[in-house]
């Protein structure tokens, strides 16, 4: 499959200020937890003769628990309740999550953030309980951020692609949304960064069409490719 170079979209003027702040999805993003969900969740499926392909996977990306396991039931016509789904594959994610490995760039930049001073956040839909068993491996760069929002925080009414969880995030960094940038792997999380008047850069898995990214403000292939001084922050 062709590999697709960074494409820069002009950012309207009115929101082209210096990244002050800068806000992290993580599933799939900075944590290779994607192929964990998908091998769970096959094994589930297969017991029902149903086959868990990234047709389906597409839509479920970057969207609440809930809401993903009500996709999954309904694509799959599964016999079961997406809150059967959600309860079984929680059992069998508490062993493999402690072991997910992080994806290519994604400390260093955290670490190079960090280092000169840079507020961040992670604004993740995945429920406390699970995003504390995921970084199990990566404590170390993940204290790093000031502050970490779940898809479980009581603050949060809406999950993405509304903005509720940016627009949170932010406010606890005391971030404005024109001087902070969103990193986010999925269509949805896109949508709720720009919902959230803010630039988004999309590093979508290779696996995603493209077109699904409208209004990205840059589009990488791993975050091994960003350049910070594009956005007026420290360079490497």
């Amino acid at each position: 499959m062709p590999t697709c170079s960074p494409k820069p979209v002009q950012p309207a003027a009115e929101r082209a200020a210096a990244v002050t702040h800068v806000l992290f999805d993580m599933d799939g993003l900075l944590l290779d937890t994607e192929i964990i969900y998908t091998e769970v969740t096959q094994r589930i499926v297969a017991r029902f003769g149903k086959s868990f392909d990234w047709n389906v996977k597409r839509k479920m990306i970057g969207r609440p628990a809930l809401e993903a396991a009500q996709i999954l039931v309904k694509s799959l016509a599964l016999p079961i309740s997406a809150e059967d789904y959600l309860d079984e594959r929680n059992g069998l994610l508490q062993r493999d999550f402690a072991s997910c490995k992080a994806l290519p760039g994604a400390e260093k930049l955290v670490r190079h953030l960090h280092r000169h001073a840079i507020p961040m956040a992670v604004a993740s839909s995945s429920e406390r309980s699970l995003l504390d068993l995921k970084i199990t491996r990566h404590t170390a760069w993940f204290d790093l951020f000031t502050v970490v929002v779940s898809g479980d925080d009581p603050a949060i009414r809406r999950g993405k692609p509304a903005p509720d969880i940016f627009i949170i995030a932010a406010a606890r960094l005391g971030a404005a949304p024109a001087s902070t940038l969103v990193f986010e792997d999925s269509p949805y999380g896109l949508a709720a960064g720009l919902a959230a008047n803010m630039r988004v850069v999309a590093v979508p898995d290779s696996h995603m069409d493209k077109s699904r990214y409208p209004g990205a403000d840059l589009m990488l292939n791993s975050l091994l490719q960003f350049a910070p001084q594009r956005y007026g922050l420290p360079r490497f």
